[in-house]
């Protein structure tokens, strides 16, 4: 009986498990990204179209007083623009729906200076209509480039009147078109033009107020800021991490933009912007970059925690460019044939430690092979010792690794370094500083079975959501021909010429795109 009543009283006790706590994921470190900010963030790449009247006048800097029947694209096809960039491998486009000009894509309002003065469709045509809807339908994220220089509006000059006319053009840009993911914002002025203050608190504030989810561009912010340069070139070290009090729109320190700043407390992650010609609208006499010059920059740019914002521009029939299509299937096929292949996928990971345990498969140091940033690598607390051992089960011949963090958990990294084994025992390969979103190192090629990836110093405990080690044959050591050495034919035969070293087997494929 004594024996029964014990049984009873236990059973009316919840069972508990036999395993432990579950332990929780670390604080995040601030600054983080806000949702909108990470949304932009994830993908790593987006096409620029510099179009307008500069298109068919051949200039850069329109003078504002060009007459409007300059402007008659009569094949536009906004969706062939769309195409080319998803073929090639881009999420988001950015339109230049204003430039310094002042003459709008668009049939505003506040201007006879627009569209509705062209011949094209007989003044009923809206380029940021037919790009909107084209993207809508592809699933292409849309943004808009609102020169705050007009050179062509009386009121230019006028603070007041001036702001309240430019505040009326985006509000019709952002409440005509849809949802827009990004506002592009400069501080471009020529010398010797008008004095003219640019309220930009409020049109921030009337960004966000009709368009929550998009993110603002500009030298120093507030959610995506220039990298200092037209190159598509980051700083080595390059933070997410920002003080926006240090930075003013068009007049920020070069430096201090390319690299960000460790002890930061905003979040303000970088955008490199780079034009596959010279110039930024087309232009006959032009030719693009070569594949393996975008290549280059791709590791400059994406490879150091950015954005890469390239200017593709449409031609004066309306058209991307033939050549410029085959240079952007060029460099898609080279992306391809390198991170297709990562060797590290059927790797087994190790690590100094783990949090919570080394079976607990949350923070497990396996994660690190997993796509996505929100599983990933987590050591134990208070750890001086930051090492993840991978073993490849044989031994593979590699020059470029790949190390993202979990950026919604912060940027940590500061400092790190790869070593491998090998006779001599573990040799010292590469360095690097920041990660954040996605670092891309290339050094001489190495073999070996096994790579330790140490962090030598970090804002908090590092956080590894992905690695990756790859074969780079074309570009390593900055071995690049220059760009007027290529024959634009098409894309196989652009890749066949970059691929003439190598073997017949890896040629055969690159020309079966």
């Amino acid at each position: 009986m004594t024996f029964l009543i014990l049984i009873l009283f236990l059973l009316s006790f919840p069972l508990l498990s036999l395993s432990a706590p579950r332990k929780p994921p670390p604080l995040p470190i601030l600054p983080i990204p806000s949702a909108s900010q990470l949304q932009w963030q994830l993908p790593p790449m987006a096409i620029f179209f510099h179009f307008g009247p500069n298109t068919f006048t051949d200039s850069e800097w329109g003078s504002g007083h060009d007459d409007p029947s300059v402007f008659n694209p009569t094949l536009l096809d906004a969706s062939q623009w769309i195409r080319v960039a998803k073929d090639a491998g881009f999420s988001r486009v950015i339109l230049t729906a204003k430039h310094h000009d002042g003459f709008c894509l668009w049939p505003s309002e506040y201007t006879d200076y627009s569209v509705k003065a062209s011949p094209w469709k007989n003044g009923g045509g809206d380029v940021v209509a037919e790009l909107a809807a084209a993207a809508k339908e592809s699933g292409i994220g849309l943004g808009l480039y609102l020169s705050p220089w007009d050179r062509h509006e009386a009121l230019y000059g006028k603070t007041v009147e001036y702001n309240e006319f430019y505040m009326g053009q985006m509000t019709e840009l952002l409440t005509r078109y849809g949802e827009i993911k990004e506002v592009f914002l400069d501080g471009a002025k020529g010398e010797g033009e008008k004095d003219m203050e640019y309220y930009f608190d409020s049109w921030f504030s009337l960004i966000h107020q009709l368009q929550p989810g998009a993110v603002i561009f500009s030298d120093a912010g507030p959610d995506t800021r220039w990298i200092g340069d037209e190159a598509g070139v980051a700083g080595s070290t390059c933070w997410s991490l920002f003080n926006r009090s240090n930075a003013k729109i068009g007049d920020t320190d070069t430096r201090y933009a390319q690299g960000g700043d460790e002890l930061g407390h905003d979040w303000v992650p970088p955008e490199c912007d780079v034009s596959i010609r010279p110039g930024w609208f087309w232009h006959a006499s032009e030719i693009p970059k070569s594949p393996l010059k975008l290549l280059d920059i791709y590791y400059k740019s994406v490879g150091r925690n950015c954005l890469l914002l390239l200017n593709v521009p449409p031609n004066s029939s309306g058209l991307i460019s033939s050549e410029d299509i085959e240079v952007l299937q060029g460099f898609k096929e080279l992306r391809r044939s390198i991170f297709s292949n990562n060797m590290a996928k059927n790797a087994i990971v190790n690590a100094s430690s783990t949090r919570g345990g080394y079976g607990n498969s949350q923070f497990s140091p396996q994660n690190v092979l997993g796509e996505g940033i929100y599983t990933y690598w987590a050591p134990e607390e208070k750890q001086s010792n930051w090492t993840l051992c991978l073993d490849f089960q044989g031994t593979v011949s590699f020059n470029v690794l790949q190390v993202q963090e979990p950026i919604h958990m912060g940027q940590r990294i500061v400092e790190f370094h790869v070593e491998i084994l090998n006779k001599c025992g573990w040799k010292r390969v590469t360095n690097g500083t920041t990660v954040g979103h996605q670092r891309l190192l290339q050094f001489p090629t190495v073999e070996s079975r096994y790579l330790k990836f140490v962090v030598d110093k970090s804002r908090a405990d590092p956080l590894i959501c992905f690695l990756g080690i790859y074969k780079d044959q074309f570009s390593i050591l900055g071995n690049i021909p220059n760009a007027t050495s290529w024959n634009y034919v098409n894309g196989s035969q652009v890749l066949k010429q970059i691929t003439h070293n190598h073997s017949q087997i890896e040629t055969a494929a690159i020309q079966s795109m």
